[in-house]
Parts: structure tokens; C-alpha cells; sequence
């Protein structure tokens, strides 16, 4: 087998597979985002996926059952302890968080707060787990009169500030941002800061901007994309990888400001590039607009048109290398609640110098990506789990 020279990995951002034997604990028995969403809608059209597998990790109404799959297939539980979008991408980057990170159900400690205010020189109001939505109708008004941060948490580990962009700069949102992150890293620790700028007048009419940017802690340890970096290969970040690992580990950054579409043609831009690495790409529309706002319906369309997309995707991958189809965790719109769900997460692989039809069943860690990316890229890992030798021809 020639040696693999680059790797692209896509994430479906919260397109989960099912709920993971631990859910319970974190209240999520029963989800499955890919089903649940194919059964409220009537049924998935995900021709090419279900060409590489999809319908053998899960039963997914309008997918079908595939024994000549031109890719590997499987799922992968998550080690570590949470369903966040941090954890998941650094778990596959071959990080696993023994702690979770904390969460603030009850809002953040007065100390935080105060403290965000003092060094911002803007009163806080809200500071309490909310819908990003929601949070606008109630709070978008008063922000408007006294010129206030919303700030708001969910069930995951993140600070959110919201501020209207016409009255607030995004200057100004953002160095908040930055210093709510420092001051978070001290008082009350969190996975990301998240700056939420929105536009509109009064309730009912606040729309939430795509000039959204999340300032990451960086991780605790070197991960995949500091040893495919330091051994001088190219690592390229596409949507928000470069937020998610703070910068770390990247030699470039191609963020997307408008959507999914936006990304995948960014993607499909770099595989035309002779670059030799890693392609590490996240798409967030599933996520954060589809999957926190409880719409099956738009998720549904969303992975349509992404399917619709991976021919041409596939078609610029060269002899030597692959793609890599997965996610971070679940978000299931039809679950209760509007935050994430611990969901296995699916393995899609495809390769010109790849067997077909291989089935990767349940892999022990979402970790075991970065030891298979690592030993093809690498031709070593000192990380457990990879299935390099059962894809290669």
C-alpha cells in the first residue's frame, strides 16, 4: 500500500448514533439524532452515505442496509465525561478528559460575574441557562434600554455573551470575551466562551448574527494535531476547529462566517490544494442550528444537502488519501431539552487504497480516529485503538 499522505476528517457536528450505555446518567436515554430525526421527518435520502455504510451503524428510515459498502464502517463511544462540542473534537484528536468539565445549572458564582463586569465596565443581566433564542425575547429589550451583557449558560460547559451588534461593537463583544475566558480559567472554569452578537428591535424580531466566535481553553496536552504539525506535515482547520482547539496545532485556519455550505465548499477548495496533512473540518449548521433549535425538518435538509456534496468530495481526494465522516456528539431535535445528547458517534471511511465493506463494529474510544489518522499519516501512535490495519488494502 502506497503511504497515505493526507487525511480529511469531516465532522457532522452532533450527528450522533445512538444513546451511549452510560446516557442514562446524563439523561439521554433513548435519543438517537439520525434516526429519531428520520423517523419525524419520513425518512433520510442519504444515497451516498448509505453508499459507504451509514445504514449498517444504525437503522435509519430511508437508508438502506448496504453489504457492498464502498467504505469501513462503525460507531465509536465517547471515554470521556461529557457530550460537549470540546470534549468530542478533542477525544477525536486523542484527548480524553478524565473530569468533565464543570456546568452551571444555577448560572455562574457572583464572584464570576462580578468580576466580568468589572473588567468589561458593562452590568450583567440573565445569568442562567437559557435557549440562544430565547434568551433574546426575553432579555433583547432591556439589553436595548440599559446596555447590558446577556450572559447565559446551557448544559454544557460554556459562557454565552449576547450583544446587539448595532448597539454593542464586535470589538467590544469580543475583547469581553477574551476576558470572561481569563477570568472564567480562575473563578469558574469552562470548556468556551461564546460571543453571541444578534441584531433587531424589540421581542419576536432579534436574530442572532453569523459573526458568532468561541474562544476556547487550550488543551491540556499535545494532541494529533501537534504531532502531524510537528513532524511538518500541513494542518488546516476549516469552520470552527481553530476555536475548538484555541489555535493549537493548526498551520492554518479557514473559518466559515455564513453556514454548512460554506464550509464543505472551503473543504472541497483544500482538497484541490497539494497540501500533505491533515484536513480537520467542522460543520456547526447541524448543531446550532438545527439540533439546539429542535428542527428535525431543517437537520434533515441539512444532511440532504451535505450528501448531495460528498461525490464531489470524494472525487478530489487523490490516490493517497482518505476522508473520514464522524461526529462530535448527538443533539437530538426531537429529544426534550435543547442541549446535547451522549450519543455514539458515526465512522464513515473512504479511500482509493482502502478495502470496502469493512465493518469497524463499536470502537472503544472516539480516540481510536486519531491513533488510525496517526498511523497512516505517521506510520506510528503510541495511542490505543487504531484500525489502520483492518481499512488497509
Amino acid at each position: 500500500m502506497e503511504k497515505i499522505e493526507r487525511v480529511t476528517i469531516i465532522v457532522l457536528d452532533s450527528a450522533g448514533v445512538g444513546a451511549l450505555p452510560d446516557a442514562k446518567e446524563f439523561g439521554d436515554e433513548g435519543t438517537n439524532t439520525m434516526a429519531n430525526i428520520a423517523l419525524t421527518t419520513g425518512g433520510l435520502n442519504l444515497k451516498n452515505m448509505e453508499e459507504l455504510g451509514l445504514g449498517n451503524i444504525t437503522e435509519i428510515l430511508g437508508v438502506e442496509r448496504n453489504d457492498k459498502a464502498k467504505g469501513a464502517f462503525g460507531k465509536a463511544l465517547e471515554l470521556s465525561k461529557g457530550k460537549d462540542t470540546t470534549t468530542g473534537h478533542w477525544e477525536i484528536a486523542g484527548i480524553v478528559q478524565e473530569k468533565a468539565f464543570p456546568t452551571y445549572p444555577n448560572g455562574f458564582p457572583e464572584a464570576t460575574i462580578k468580576a466580568i463586569e468589572e473588567a468589561t465596565g458593562r452590568k450583567i443581566i440573565c445569568n442562567l441557562p437559557y435557549s440562544g433564542t430565547d434568551v433574546l425575547d426575553v432579555y433583547g429589550e432591556e439589553q436595548l434600554a440599559t446596555g447590558a451583557w446577556i450572559v447565559y449558560t446551557s448544559a454544557d460547559p460554556v459562557l454565552q455573551i449576547a450583544a446587539n451588534e448595532e448597539q454593542i461593537s464586535l470589538e467590544e463583544l469580543y475583547s469581553a470575551c477574551k476576558k470572561a475566558l481569563e477570568i472564567c480559567n480562575e473563578l469558574s472554569p469552562v470548556a468556551r466562551v461564546i460571543a453571541r452578537p444578534y441584531i433587531g428591535k424589540k421581542s419576536g424580531e432579534f436574530t442572532r448574527t453569523s459573526n458568532r466566535h468561541d474562544y476556547s481553553v487550550e488543551p491540556p496536552i499535545e494532541s494529533m494535531l501537534d504531532r502531524i504539525k510537528n513532524s511538518g506535515l500541513d494542518v488546516v482547520g476549516i469552520g470552527k476547529t481553530s476555536d475548538i482547539f484555541a489555535g493549537v496545532g493548526l498551520t492554518e485556519s479557514r473559518g466559515t462566517n455564513k453556514d454548512n455550505l460554506d464550509g464543505i465548499l472551503k473543504t472541497i477548495d483544500e482538497l484541490k490544494k497539494d497540501t500533505k496533512g491533515l484536513i480537520f473540518t467542522n460543520l456547526v449548521d447541524f448543531d446550532m442550528k438545527f439540533g439546539h433549535r429542535r428542527d428535525p425538518k431543517g437537520y434533515k435538509l441539512a444532511l440532504e444537502e451535505f450528501d448531495n456534496y460528498l461525490p464531489e468530495i470524494m472525487s478530489n481526494l487523490k490516490e493517497n488519501e482518505i476522508l473520514i465522516l464522524t461526529a462530535d456528539h448527538g443533539c437530538d431535535p426531537t429529544y426534550r431539552g435543547s442541549d446535547h445528547t451522549r450519543e455514539y458517534i458515526p465512522i464513515l471511511v473512504y479511500g482509493k487504497q482502502l478495502k470496502e465493506n469493512i465493518d469497524l463494529e463499536i470502537q472503544n474510544g472516539f480516540s481510536t480516529i486519531a491513533a488510525t489518522v496517526e498511523e497512516l499519516l505517521l506510520g506510528k501512535t503510541n495511542l490505543v485503538g487504531s484500525f489502520a490495519d483492518k481499512i488497509k488494502k
